[in-house]
């Protein structure tokens, strides 16, 4: 995020999209619901109506995978309408020209025949989001999981530079992180591109500089992002062994029984976490980890906050901190370790090789609370606002981009558009919330939401089961009839083992970041065969 959770009260326009926030993150969307009771304008983006489309002055229930056209007719509006903040695009960007001609022909008629968004909605939405100074975007996964992913991102941030709504307080652009301490992981160097404090592993500097510190030669190529690892599992792959700490694959990736197949052809599979996973049963070692009370050390949150947890507990039986186990498979794979005596010193050398986090340490936050990176000093204050007087790399890139379909449209075998996600009584794989009684007794099995128009269309009642198919699998659930959905759409949540929506999704990847198409992917949905009553020998006569 650019900008912090708490600025969002003081906002005076959201434009919130691909993010149903009440759910996913809710305590986030407490800040937009103030800003909305104080007067803010809220506009909404998202192929199913949400709670926040219900309260906001402009909703957009485009088609899913539409966005680029939908983002590029706003930046048509904004550029031919003269209401750019040319000044800010002058001093402080570049490559604007290139936007600028790029989206002529993203009118916004065009982009209501291929999105389904009235023209003038669009209109509207683009004039209040550019003559409003502060203006936050904020988005999640409906923005990033999809073949574009990347050029959706890169479509917003058109949107920020053009109305120079970067550096600002209450505006900016934010994405809201999926799970507790990604940004956290991110920051520590948990990617396949980047070392801790985002230093390029294909960067000669940053690599000389780790080998210096770790003292042992670093590769120069970039690593495999996730999806490629799964495709890249088992027989005919190149990854023999998997090491799969804190994540269930086997709920989480798409085209499941790819990664299925995948994982029972790799050699040697371990297997880190809290509690028991669908992973676990592919798994050759199990270490049993620490959770969060469990253990000290820090949390970083969507907006950049590095805040501390600490031990409340012991863990129970043989479960250890991550790092623990970290540091002892180190040295027993011959690594020499330091010998580190909490989570604090591992900070420490985190913060001395990465500027950003420099001015951060355990002492710092125990003595003043969270603190925001970059915080390049011990004098910093940590930075609230990113980018305020100037972008940090100097000048901002715009980006042109155009409109790709998804890798996977609807057709006469598969009809129906199917999108997957998160509800609020869930969380992700559900290894912790499907343990409690009291989000199971709210939410107990998995469902499928479908318009009604689809629903009488093929003679299916609310509450009834259904079969879900795809080119890649099938799964059972009930039928919701619902308004929320646009006809010819359908969704599913992802939390529920014994019907697994990624068995269904698409694994073809963002050709950048390499994230799965969750968003779109073609289904259609059959009725269960009546059960065929079993015949019984009728007793004999008395």
């Amino acid at each position: 995020m650019t900008n912090s959770i708490p600025e969002i009260r003081d906002t005076d326009l959201l434009f919130v999209i691909g993010s149903n926030t009440t759910e996913a993150h809710p305590i986030i969307a407490m800040e937009m619901k103030r800003a909305v009771q104080r007067g803010a304008t809220l506009i909404v983006a998202d192929p199913r109506a949400i709670w926040l489309s219900e309260v906001a002055d402009i909703y957009m229930q485009l088609k899913p995978g539409t966005d680029v056209w939908l983002l590029n007719a706003m930046a048509h509006v904004i550029i031919n309408e003269g209401l750019c903040d040319e000044t800010f695009i002058t001093e402080h960007t570049e490559n604007f020209e290139s936007v600028r001609a790029g989206v002529q022909d993203y009118t916004p008629e065009g982009a209501e025949e291929i999105t389904g968004v009235p023209a003038e909605l669009i209109r509207r939405a683009a004039r209040l989001y550019a003559t409003t100074k502060k203006a936050g975007i904020y988005y999640t996964l409906g923005i990033t999981e999809h073949t574009h992913g990347t050029d959706n991102v890169y479509g917003l941030a058109n949107l920020v530079l053009m109305t120079g709504h970067l550096g600002v307080r209450s505006a900016g652009m934010n994405p809201l992180r999926g799970q507790n301490n990604v940004q956290g992981a991110n920051d520590a160097g948990a990617s396949p591109i980047y070392y801790p404090g985002y230093q390029r592993v294909t960067d000669p500097a940053a690599q000389e500089h780790f080998e210096a510190a770790w003292g042992r030669p670093l590769s120069p190529r970039a690593g495999l992002n996730l999806n490629e690892m799964m495709h890249e599992l088992g027989d005919k792959g190149r990854i023999k062994a998997l090491f799969v700490m804190g994540e269930d694959i086997v709920l989480s990736e798409p085209n499941a029984s790819q990664v299925e197949a995948g994982l029972n052809g790799c050699e040697f599979i371990v297997v880190q976490d809290i509690l028991p996973t669908e992973s676990m049963r592919f798994a050759d070692v199990i270490l049993p980890a620490a959770c969060f009370a469990e253990k000290d050390g820090v949390f970083t949150n969507s907006d950049r906050r590095v805040q501390r947890v600490r031990k409340a507990v012991e863990p129970p039986g043989m479960a250890r901190a991550d790092w623990e186990i970290l540091c002892d498979i180190a040295r027993e794979a011959g690594y020499p370790m330091p010998h580190y005596q909490d989570p604090g010193e591992i900070y420490a050398e985190m913060a001395r090789l990465s500027p950003k986090f420099s001015g951060i340490s355990h002492e710092r936050i125990n003595a003043e609370g969270g603190l925001q990176w970059p915080c390049t000093d011990e004098t910093h204050p940590g930075t609230p606002t990113l980018h305020e007087g100037t972008p940090l790399r100097g000048k901002a890139l715009f980006q042109a981009v155009d409109y790709r379909p998804s890798a996977e449209l609807p057709d006469n075998e598969f009809p129906l558009i199917l999108s997957t996600g998160r509800t609020l009584y869930h969380y992700n794989a559900g290894t912790q919330t499907r343990r409690d009684p009291g989000p199971v007794a709210r939410q107990p099995g998995n469902f499928l939401e479908m318009h009604r128009r689809d629903a009488r269309k093929r003679g299916f009642s609310d509450g009834e089961m259904v079969r879900v198919i795809s080119r890649r699998g099938a799964v059972e659930a009930s039928i919701q009839v619902s308004p929320r959905m646009r006809p010819g759409c359908v969704w599913m949540p992802m939390h529920f083992s014994e019907s697994r929506a990624n068995l269904l999704t698409n694994d073809a990847g963002d050709e950048v970041t390499g994230t799965g198409e969750y968003k779109v992917c073609a289904v259609r949905v059959e009725a269960l065969a009546p059960a065929v009553p079993t015949s019984r020998p009728r007793p004999a006569a008395k």
